[in-house]
């Protein structure tokens, strides 16, 4: 097991999140917008992120967390692992390039260690073949954004109303099949063909911290986690109190 590395750390007394796979920071800044002190974990260097990181196997440094039984610091924990082999995009590409890559499927494994912590968790992906619950399903209109980004979560051990998914007011902006349309949304993925820039998906997505383009196609606007993490917040509140 490789040792993780402390790169940073800011604190506060809030309940600690354990953010697996933490990236940029987009989902980590909507627990820490929400009330949680926010600890992500990466394998790659992430200076842009905005909180304590460590740099780390995400499922290893979950795994020693819970033979130390340090997993009993957290009060919950969060996981947005890769997506590429269950997302609609990269399989119907793959299938229809003939390119023929495979991608490791790191949820089922991931979903036996969140069990194991006995915490109440979130697993974040894409639309598509992930092989997740669809507990919860978001999409920025329903937070006045200026990106679809749909996204599923499964809740483990705990659950939060889903929102309505208000209609969608037009278009994503850019071409299709060789059709270019306008429309009220930008495309927060790849580059040309009419997609957002640097600062258009900053804008729209509410991720001020970072400019880096790869970071920002993948991350999650922040009001997403900040609408789970409140309702985490009020279910911890009250298993508290109780």
């Amino acid at each position: 097991m490789t040792q993780p590395t402390l790169i940073r750390r800011v604190g506060d007394a809030r309940p600690l999140l354990l953010d697996l796979f933490c990236c940029a920071g987009g989902a980590g800044m909507g627990y820490h917008r929400a009330g949680f002190e926010v600890t992500g974990v990466d394998i790659a260097d992430r200076p842009t992120y905005p909180f304590t990181v460590v740099r780390a196997d995400a499922l290893e440094h979950l795994a020693a967390l819970i033979a130390s039984e340090d997993i009993a610091r957290y009060a919950a924990v969060h996981a947005s692992p890769p997506c590429q082999a269950g997302c609609a995009l990269t399989v119907g590409t793959n299938a229809a390039r003939g390119w023929g890559r495979t991608h490791v499927q790191l949820i089922p494994e991931l979903r036996t260690l969140l069990d194991a912590t006995g915490l109440p968790y979130v697993i974040e992906q894409p639309n598509g073949r992930a092989p997740v619950r669809r507990d919860l399903s978001l999409c920025g209109e329903a937070f006045g954004l200026g990106v679809l980004r749909h996204r599923v979560f499964e809740l483990g051990g705990w659950t939060v109303p889903q929102p309505a998914h208000p209609k969608h007011r037009g278009y994503v902006r850019g071409y299709r099949h060789g059709v270019y349309r306008d429309g009220p949304y930008v495309a927060a993925y790849g580059s040309g063909g009419g997609k957002a820039s640097v600062p258009e998906m900053q804008t729209a997505m509410g991720i001020t911290w970072t400019d880096v383009r790869e970071e920002l196609t993948e991350a999650i606007p922040p009001a997403y986690t900040q609408f789970i993490g409140t309702g985490l917040l009020a279910q911890l509140g009250t298993a508290v109190a109780a």
